[in-house]
């Protein structure tokens, strides 16, 4: 899974990270709400693990905002609070579970593996901007139901801007998480693949540019 901690006190941060690396999962650590929250709309996560007293925004503001938004990502409040009316306020701001301070790491694991269980059931196959529609489960890409004959390089390039619709992707971020969907490719031909992409989009009937271009920084879902 892909986790973001959002906790200001470096003694927890810091072996809590390493303690989620060594689960293999990938792992960003922030340390205010502010942050958390560009973070979290730019990029795809699937659990955030959240202290409620953080600066720039407590914990409960920024879940609160995070579901406004429309983040799916599970959230799992840490705090010292303990009364119940502080769990309440926490699941009803839309956490999604609750562990007070301390804590023990093998039960926030499991904790952890608990929610990624659910997250997994609830994970829609399906990514959509606009008329393109990625089914993920089938390997199929779609515009308005017309079938585009991707590469698994193209897909894997389109895959990986529809998760992060927000995120600028240099050539470089694109060719290093098309790798790790295994497929190869060079950092040269990025360039060609979503060349190939917005002809592909364009001859099934989109009448707008899907990946725009920003020079000197690279490519970006357009607003449609």
């Amino acid at each position: 899974m892909r986790i973001l901690v959002v906790e200001d006190d470096p003694k927890i941060s810091e072996p809590l990270t390493q303690f989620l690396a060594r689960q293999c999962h990938v792992v960003d650590a922030v340390a205010d709400g502010s942050a958390a929250f560009d973070l979290a709309c730019g990029f795809v996560y699937d659990l955030l693990l959240v202290d409620i007293g953080i600066p720039k925004m407590d914990g409960l503001t920024l879940c609160g905002k995070l579901r406004a938004f429309g983040a799916k990502a599970a959230i799992l409040m840490l705090t010292a609070r303990d009364a119940v009316q502080d769990k309440v306020d926490a699941l009803d701001a839309g956490a999604d579970d609750y562990v007070t301070k301390p804590f023990d790491l093998a039960e926030l694991g499991a904790r952890v593996r608990a929610l990624a269980r659910r997250t997994d059931v609830q994970r829609s196959p399906l990514l959509r901007h606009g008329p393109v529609l990625l089914d993920r489960a089938n390997r199929r890409a779609l515009v308005n139901d017309r079938e585009l004959d991707c590469t698994r390089t193209e897909f894997a390039i389109l895959e990986t801007m529809l998760r992060s619709p927000r995120q600028v992707f240099s050539r470089e971020m694109l060719l290093e998480r098309v790798k790790r969907l295994g497929t190869e490719t060079a950092d040269g031909t990025i360039k060609t693949h979503v060349a190939n992409l917005r002809r592909k989009i364009s001859a099934a009937g989109c009448p707008r540019p899907v990946i725009e271009t920003l020079y000197g920084y690279g490519y970006r879902l357009a607003d449609l």
